[in-house]
């Protein structure tokens, strides 16, 4: 029986990779540890979808050349139906609008902490 797989959608800088806030949109910077090996777990269960603002032609390169193009579906810019979404620039919303403000006054993202 073919089990229905729920999509995760991976923000590529920030996430995968060592992206520190210096932007170049000629290069990706080098996959995270650890990463390699979540994607490949995760796939087992989970459709996986790389979310980015980037060309999708050099962020299709850098998938194919850190080994993960067997396990990701789909590279994409747009937020596609997904299970979950996993960012370094979120927040998650709990149903309280004002506990939200406070969040995103102060908000960092982790790699400025």
């Amino acid at each position: 029986m073919n089990k229905l797989k729920k999509t995760i959608l991976f923000d590529l800088d920030g996430v995968l990779n060592t992206y520190d806030g210096n932007y170049n949109q000629n290069y990706i910077p080098p996959i995270k540890n650890g990463a390699y090996k979540l994607i490949k777990e995760l796939s087992q269960d989970y459709k996986i979808f790389i979310f980015t603002t980037r060309n999708s032609l050099i962020a299709s390169k850098w998938i194919i050349e850190n080994g993960l193009y067997e396990y990701v579906e789909n590279v994409t810019n747009i937020k596609e139906p997904a299970y979950l979404i996993i960012d370094d620039r979120c927040i998650n919303f709990n149903g309280d609008y004002e506990e939200l403000k406070g969040k995103v006054d102060n908000f960092e993202v982790w790699y400025k902490k």
